[in-house]
């Protein structure tokens, strides 16, 4: 069987690459934007670093900033009657995933109305177009959605959140400009860079890793160790380390799959619209002790030197695995991240549900351990 792997046909790096926007734009000929952004993004003056490359150059955009933090089918569809209403030929996003999620929905719809309901659109959908012309510039160091071919989208109704993998969904063109996310805040900062490690380390040991995806992953999880902690504290060098080191971890995991960490969290935004890079960062270490019981355990002292821990060559396999946890552990603390669900104001009388949820959610298919909603809930109990 052929290893497939698919990445945005341009990305621009670097402080400043958004001046990279209104070429790209006017070299594939597209004249009226739909600027998809958050309201926070707007006041706080991030987004508009953007726009005004667009009013420098007089090209034509609405914006579209009714995003939520964890997107809904809602979201969507108000996005995709903005985009139709307003004749556009592309769509810009600027953001962290919920907004670039968003954009990845609203540009497959308009390519494949047939999807309009949204929840059709959910596990691998048989789409036939690629989506419109999409340009993205994340303002967080996590997420990667500009490289991905996945997009969530949470379905309120069933209290769900819809884990979408489509490669036609993928942005064109990806503008990783670290000015876009000096701005973001201590905690967020922290949480988002988590979300990086989890990719990296979970697309890592994932069934579907292979040579190349694992080149990639451990590079990250080496420059996310060595950065996150000074990204955390506003240093400008490693905010753009961290810019580049989560492209990276999301180029692999993109196309190899995650694991339980992503199944158990997903459920926790739905439930609770938790933040998702607090859950999956507060879930990390319990699943890894959990997936150390699989054909990825000697994988684990790879981690825990790309995590800096000295003399991993002579260690066991144990031990390998518990220097890898206590590493990823360490780096949680040291930037404040949540240690507990009930820190998180999880109730413990939903832990089964969520073991439910969690457990037919499509990232559990690529867990490294096969596993099931009662092993799940241990998880979540311990984690509690």
């Amino acid at each position: 069987m052929a290893n497939r792997f698919i990445l945005n046909e341009t990305s621009y790096f670097g402080a400043g690459a958004r001046e990279n926007l209104v070429p790209e734009l006017t070299g594939r000929g597209l004249k009226k934007v739909m600027f998809v952004t958050d309201k926070v993004l707007l006041e706080c003056g991030v987004a508009t670093k953007v726009t005004a490359e667009l009013d420098k150059a007089g090209i034509a955009y609405e914006i579209y900033s009714d995003v939520k933090a964890n997107p809904t089918v809602a979201n969507v569809q108000t996005g995709v009657a903005k985009f139709k209403e307003m004749g556009a030929d592309s769509l810009v996003a600027v953001g962290g995933g919920s907004v670039m999620d968003t954009a990845k929905a609203v540009g497959i719809i308009i390519a494949n109305p047939d999807f309009a309901d949204v929840v059709s659109l959910e596990g691998v959908a048989d789409t036939k177009n690629k989506s419109v012309p999409l340009i993205a510039l994340p303002t967080t160091s996590g997420t990667a959605a500009e490289v991905t071919i996945n997009y969530v989208i949470t379905d309120e109704a069933n209290k769900k959140k819809m884990v979408c993998v489509d490669p036609k969904d993928i942005p064109v063109v990806a503008i990783v400009d670290s000015d876009l996310m000096m701005g973001m805040p201590k905690g967020l900062c922290a949480s988002t860079g988590m979300d990086a490690l989890t990719h990296a380390i979970e697309g890592y040991i994932t069934k579907g890793a292979w040579e190349l995806s694992d080149m990639v992953e451990l590079r990250a999880i080496e420059l996310i160790a060595g950065s996150l902690y000074d990204s955390v504290q506003g240093d400008p060098k490693a905010r753009e380390t961290m810019a580049l080191a989560q492209y990276i971890a999301g180029m692999g995991f993109s196309n190899v799959g995650l694991g339980i960490v992503h199944s158990m969290a997903h459920p926790l935004g739905a439930f609770y619209d938790t933040p998702h890079g607090v859950a999956n960062a507060l879930l990390l270490p319990y699943v890894m002790e959990y997936n150390a019981e699989s054909p990825a355990k000697p994988k684990y002292k790879a981690i825990a030197k790309a995590m800096g821990v000295q003399g991993t060559e002579n260690m066991t396999d144990e031990e390998g695995v518990k220097a890898a946890v206590e590493a990823v552990r360490k780096l949680s603390l040291s930037i404040n991240i949540p240690q507990k669900l009930h820190e998180i104001n999880v109730k413990e009388e939903d832990l089964k549900d969520l073991s439910v949820a969690a457990f037919n959610d499509v990232c559990t298919g690529g867990n490294p351990r096969e596993t099931n909603p009662d092993e799940i809930l241990e998880i979540y109990k311990k984690a509690f």
